[in-house]
């Protein structure tokens, strides 16, 4: 009996660490690592299409945050977008932001653009610089009609 006993242990330890190793792995996945603090910032845009709660914030390419709150301004009819940094990177005052596309099958993400700017934004700020996500279709539809002549 005590044979059956350790079998049902050392069964029962592996399955607990095995379940422990991919809730682990799933919150790295997700980004609930929760060992690095972030900085929250907010920007203004004419279009957000395609991104959404957790759409990542790239800088230079490399993941640095997520968008954490999307909504439609009823002053402004622009979505203003919250989201975070990584809070060890220092964005300069003079950053840009725009809504980048990964290709013609990938989806969206929202890049940063630092400037050259000596000072740094405060968490909380808002990035005023922005640019909104270009449409596929409009950009074909435009082509396709031989462009529009804005010289007058």
């Amino acid at each position: 009996m005590s044979n059956s006993h350790t079998t049902e242990v050392v069964t029962g330890s592996i399955v607990l660490a095995a379940a422990v190793g991919f809730l682990m792995y799933a919150g790295q996945i997700v980004g609930l690592s929760g060992t690095s603090a972030t900085h929250t910032y907010t920007a203004s845009f004419r279009t957000a299409d395609g991104i959404s709660i957790g759409t990542d914030v790239r800088l230079g390419g490399v993941k640095v945050g997520a968008v954490t709150d999307i909504t439609l301004n009823p002053d402004t009819f622009r979505a203003d977008a919250d989201f975070t940094v990584q809070s060890d990177v220092a964005l300069p005052d003079d950053t840009a932001i725009i809504i980048s596309s990964e290709g013609l099958l990938g989806g969206n993400y929202v890049e940063l653009l630092p400037g050259g700017s000596p000072f740094n934004l405060d968490p909380g700020a808002e990035i005023e610089d922005t640019q909104g996500s270009v449409s596929l279709v409009q950009l074909l539809l435009k082509y396709v009609a031989g462009g529009e002549d804005s010289a007058e």
